[in-house]
């Protein structure tokens, strides 16, 4: 019989075609509700997720006859990793395909919030022609510090190299070749941070007061990863006591902005108010091209492991 694969999740059609090439029978689950998923979970071979459930124990639990889980993304925090291994599940991300995209929407912010482009946007529309106001300030001669060297950080500091900077890069876990630098480095050197890093235990709430403290000199602080890793209330006092000097987001810890408390809403209004900020809803490797290149890598890492 040939194996089932339940798409739970809004995906590029060119996923449904892969995978009946590669002889599967696809089925679509995206209007499934998640009591639907789980009561028919138990008879599908494969899964392909990319934000809509978090597929935890208890989901796993249900999913007796899952081989592999596609994520149409880069992150896997959503996914109980340590249970799937348990349960010889193969884990399957595609953080190749949006590496370019993510490269490009990170120096696309940055250059806008050093350039002031989205404001001198906003001003020349209603008639302010201010040139000083405007005045910006150049990437080229800046060090910049890449925190997590996978493929983000790669492709990110790979471009950012041709704008005249210093590139220091820093991953715990595996090896930098060409800008390897220890994070003390860029706690001493760095005008420029971007984080490229996952969230696990280790790494939320890992951008707090302790550790902005350590930078020598006040920073612009990029996050493209996830928004836990970075919690707004400590974004708001680096701002405030000028640690941070220039802020972009592209994640946010909450970013079902219509749940938001009180509190969350207080915090992020303070943030904004500050004029050197910039945020964009978590499109950072969200492209056109990006939605066909997830697909090709996972059809290809699919391919591979059933070829193997």
């Amino acid at each position: 019989m040939r194996a089932q694969v339940l798409i739970i999740d809004e995906v590029h059609e060119s996923m449904a075609q892969g995978l009946e090439a590669l002889d599967f029978i696809v089925v679509n689950g995206s209007t499934w509700t998640k009591d639907e998923i789980l009561h028919q979970i138990g008879v599908f071979e494969g899964l392909v997720v990319r934000s809509k459930l978090k597929i935890d124990a208890h989901f796993l639990q249900q999913a007796s006859a899952l081989r592999f889980i596609a994520r149409a993304g880069a992150g896997l925090d959503l996914i109980d990793l340590q249970e799937a291994s348990s349960r010889n599940i193969e884990v399957f991300a595609a953080n190749e395909g949006n590496k370019e995209a993510v490269a490009e929407h990170v120096i696309g912010q940055l250059l806008s919030l050093a350039h002031h482009l989205h404001k001198s946007d906003r001003e020349v529309r209603q008639g302010i022609w201010d040139r000083e106001g405007n005045r910006g300030w150049e990437i080229s001669g800046k060090t910049i510090g890449i925190i997590g060297y996978g493929h983000m950080g790669q492709s990110v500091a790979s471009r950012l190299s041709c704008f005249g900077s210093t590139i220091l890069a820093y991953d715990k876990y595996q090896p930098v070749s060409r800008y390897s630098a220890e994070m003390q480095d860029i706690f001493d050197q760095a005008d420029i941070v971007s984080l490229h890093i996952p969230l696990t235990e280790e790494t939320k709430g890992m951008i707090n007061d302790q550790w902005l403290s350590q930078f020598k000199k006040p920073i612009v602080f990029i996050n493209s990863s996830r928004g836990a890793i970075s919690p707004l209330a400590a974004l708001l006092l680096g701002l405030e006591k000028g640690q941070i000097q220039g802020l972009i987001l592209d994640v946010l810890p909450n970013e079902k902005i219509h749940t938001w408390s009180e509190e969350e809403k207080a915090l992020f209004n303070k943030i904004s108010s500050f004029p050197a900020t910039l945020f964009s809803p978590h499109v950072a490797g969200w492209t056109n091209e990006s939605y066909r290149k997830i697909n090709e890598v996972l059809l290809t890492k699919i391919k591979a492991y059933y070829t193997a």
